[in-house]
């Protein structure tokens, strides 16, 4: 395939925006956070995030995995945290509660998953992706090993059409990643049994958020304060204190409860007001 511009634009650590082209990233923005519990935790931390150590863990993750190129990596079983987006979901659709996940991809835009490992192998390692270009190569990997891609022309980043892609396809338990808000309530309105987890909320209005949370089965909380706000009369359950995961309806209180049910690890179980934060919090919330 020749590509007559290969770029691609994500937000990450911070909701930095990141603008990488032909491999190389060439654009790194101001971050909204100063401080983050999670990004020090990550395969290769950024203890601080200023521009210089943002861009090495972009560069680190075009070393070894392919982000943003056409060798990109699309399988993985590793959890990189607990509670994580692709840690549910994969976890769903391993356990048989999903039929198929959709998913937003760098090299390939909206596509449709249905192995576990791809959900963890795009997901896990997965910033929030603004836009991309078409890497043949990826598509043809995601779709070998049972994937759909929407777009392969122009590797389009569309939830909503993914989801009827998923339902043309035959899926029926669908759980899609939604960062706009819009795109939640609309998959709600017109696909009303899809699972929506909504993703990537730092810096988003009141209004923005409350949608995203009416809309949504689950919610991560990033650096957002309204998220945070949004979620304490109807929150069902809370997974984490740094960065938690609401659910906020059965559907989304079953999955974390059936992970936490199969999981070997220690877990302290209480009812108590939601949201419940921990010391460490991103700083600042915005």
């Amino acid at each position: 395939m020749t590509l007559e511009k290969d770029e691609h634009v994500i937000e990450a650590i911070g909701k930095c925006r990141i603008v990488i082209r032909n491999g190389q990233v060439v654009e790194v923005g101001d971050a909204q956070i100063q401080d983050c519990p999670l990004a020090k935790r990550f395969a290769f931390p950024v203890p601080d995030i200023g521009k210089d150590s943002v861009k090495a863990n972009i560069e680190h993750r075009i070393k070894v995995f392919g982000m943003c190129t056409p060798g990109r990596e699309v399988m993985d079983t590793r959890e990189f945290v607990g509670f994580g987006a692709s840690e549910l979901l994969s976890f769903g659709l391993h356990k048989g509660l999903l039929d198929a996940v959709v998913l937003a991809c760098d090299g390939a835009g909206t596509v449709v998953v249905t192995n576990p490992a791809m959900v963890q192998g795009i997901g896990g390692r997965m910033s929030g992706l603004v836009s991309t270009t078409p890497y043949k190569e990826v598509m043809d990997r995601i779709e070998k090993s049972g994937g759909y891609v929407l777009d392969r022309e122009h590797a389009s980043i569309d939830q909503l059409a993914g989801v009827a892609l998923a339902l043309v396809r035959g899926f029926r338990r669908i759980a899609v990643t939604v960062a706009q808000p819009e795109t939640a309530a609309a998959i709600r309105r017109i696909h009303p049994k899809t699972l929506i987890f909504g993703v990537h909320v730092t810096g988003l209005s009141k209004p923005e958020a409350e949608t995203l949370v009416n809309a949504s089965d689950l919610v991560t909380s990033c650096a957002s304060r309204t998220i945070r706000d949004s979620v304490g009369k109807d929150a069902l359950v809370q997974a984490g204190t740094a960065i938690p995961i609401f659910a906020m309806t059965m559907a989304g209180k079953i999955l974390i409860m059936e992970k936490i049910r199969l999981s070997t690890e220690p877990v302290l179980v209480k009812s108590t007001k939601l949201p419940v934060l921990g010391d460490q919090q991103p700083d600042p919330l915005v």
